[in-house]
C-alpha cells in the first residue's frame, strides 16, 4: 500500500542523511573551517524560507513545478562534485540544491496527508527515517572519502528524482481553497511561527556540527554513524506507534515535544564526553523530531485552507530560515558552550506556544 510513497520517502532522506550526517565532515576534507560550513549551510535553508513568498505571489506548486524541482535537486548534487573546491561556487550550488528541496517535500507532504489516515500516515513517513539509518550505517561503515560522499549525495538525488516521479500516481486530490494563496496570512498566528522558527535554529548546530563535535570527543565515525543511527530507530519506532498521540491535543503534544528538546541540549552539553548520556539524549530524537515533526504539519493542515502553501512556509520558516540561522550561528559560536546556548532558544520557542495557545483562545472567543 502507497509503496511509491514509501520509497520517496525512503531516498529522499537518504539524501538528506548524506547531506546532513557526512557532508559537513567531508567539507572539512575539502578544507573549509567552521564558519565556512556554517555559512554553506545557512544557503539551503535561506532558499527554502524565500520560496513560499515566490510562491504566494508568483508561481502556483503544480505538478510541473514539482517535476522541474526534482531534476534541479538532482543536477544541483552533480554540480557539487565541481565546485566542492571553490567556496562561492560551492555556496551558489547549495542555494540552487535547497530551493529545489524546498518544493519537493511540502508538495508530497500534501498527498501524504490527503491520502493517508492520521494513524497510518507515521507507517508511511517511516520509511524516511529507514533511508535515513540505512545511508548512516552504510556510509559510517564504508568511512567514505569527501568525494565519495559527494557521488552518494548524487545517486540519492537521482534515485529521489525517479521515484518522486511516480508519487504524481496519488494526486488525485484538487485542492479547494477557501481564500486565494495571496490572502495567505501569518500575522495571525505569528507566535506559532516564532515557535517553530526557534526550535530549528536550536536544531542548527545539532544538524551541522554534531558529527564534528562528537568526532573532537574522540569517538569514530563508525561509532558517529552509530548514534545517528540509534537516534532514527527510535524516529521510527514514535512515527509507527504515534497515531492514537495524534489524536490529542496537537498544541499540548508539541509543548511537550520543545520541553524535551530543551533538556536534550542541556544533557549533550552537561555531558560532553559521555557515551551513555549522549545515547540518550539521541533517544529523544523520538519525541524533539518525530513526534514534533507530525504534530506540526498536521496542525498546520488544519488551520489554513492554503494546505500546499502552509506546508512550504512551513518548511520555509523551520526548516528554511531557522535551520540557515541555526547554522549560521552555531559556525560563529561553535565550542564548548553550543548546546547550552540551543538548550535556551529552544525554552524561547516553548514560550512562544504559550503565547500561541492564548492568543488562539482570545481569537476564538
Amino acid at each position: 500500500m502507497h509503496l511509491f510513497l514509501s520509497l520517496f520517502y525512503f531516498f529522499y532522506f537518504s539524501l538528506v542523511g548524506v547531506y546532513v550526517m557526512f557532508m559537513p565532515q567531508a567539507l572539512t576534507g575539502f578544507g573549509y573551517t567552521n564558519a565556512q560550513i556554517g555559512i554553506v549551510y545557512a544557503a539551503a535553508p535561506f532558499m527554502r524560507f524565500l520560496l513560499p513568498f515566490i510562491f504566494k505571489y508568483y508561481v502556483k506548486l503544480n505538478a510541473k513545478i514539482y517535476l522541474l524541482a526534482l531534476l534541479f535537486t538532482f543536477l544541483a548534487s552533480l554540480l557539487f562534485i565541481s565546485t566542492v573546491h571553490n567556496f562561492y561556487l560551492h555556496l551558489l550550488s547549495n542555494a540552487i540544491f535547497g530551493a529545489s528541496m524546498g518544493v519537493i517535500l511540502p508538495y508530497v507532504e500534501t498527498i501524504s496527508l490527503h491520502q493517508v489516515a492520521k494513524k497510518t500516515y507515521g507507517k508511511i513517513r517511516l520509511w524516511g527515517s529507514v533511508g535515513f539509518i540505512v545511508i548512516a550505517l552504510w556510509l559510517g561503515k564504508i568511512n567514505a572519502t569527501p568525494m565519495e560522499t559527494i557521488y552518494y549525495l548524487c545517486l540519492t538525488a537521482f534515485l529521489t528524482w525517479i521515484f518522486g516521479y511516480f508519487v504524481l500516481a496519488y494526486e488525485t486530490h484538487k485542492e479547494e481553497q477557501e481564500e486565494s494563496d495571496k490572502g495567505f496570512s501569518l500575522k495571525k498566528y505569528w507566535a506559532f511561527w516564532a515557535s517553530i522558527f526557534l526550535m530549528q535554529v536550536a536544531f542548527g548546530g545539532f544538524y551541522t556540527f554534531f558529527t564534528i563535535y562528537e568526532t573532537e570527543q574522540g569517538v569514530s565515525k563508525a561509532f558517529i554513524s552509530y548514534l545517528w543511527s540509534f537516534s532514527v530507530i527510535c524516529e521510527i519506532a514514535m512515527l509507527y506507534y504515534q497515531g492514537a498521540l495524534l489524536q490529542r491535543n496537537l498544541l499540548t503534544l508539541l509543548k511537550l515535544a520543545t520541553f524535551i528538546t530543551a533538556f536534550r541540549w542541556l544533557l549533550l552539553y552537561l555531558y560532553p564526553s559521555s557515551l551513555e548520556i549522549t545515547f540518550f539524549s539521541q533517544s529523544l530524537h523520538a519525541i524533539s523530531f518525530a513526534l514534533y515533526h507530525t504534530a506540526s504539519i498536521t496542525y498546520v493542515f488544519s488551520i489554513y485552507t492554503q494546505k500546499r502553501l502552509a506546508q512550504q512556509f512551513f518548511l520555509g520558516i523551520s526548516f528554511g530560515l531557522g535551520g540557515g540561522v541555526g547554522s549560521y550561528i552555531a559556525g560563529l559560536f561553535y565550542g564548548e558552550y553550543l548546546f547550552l546556548i540551543e538548550s535556551i532558544i529552544t525554552l524561547l520557542a516553548l514560550m512562544m506556544l504559550f503565547v500561541h495557545d492564548r492568543r488562539k483562545q482570545s481569537i476564538r472567543n
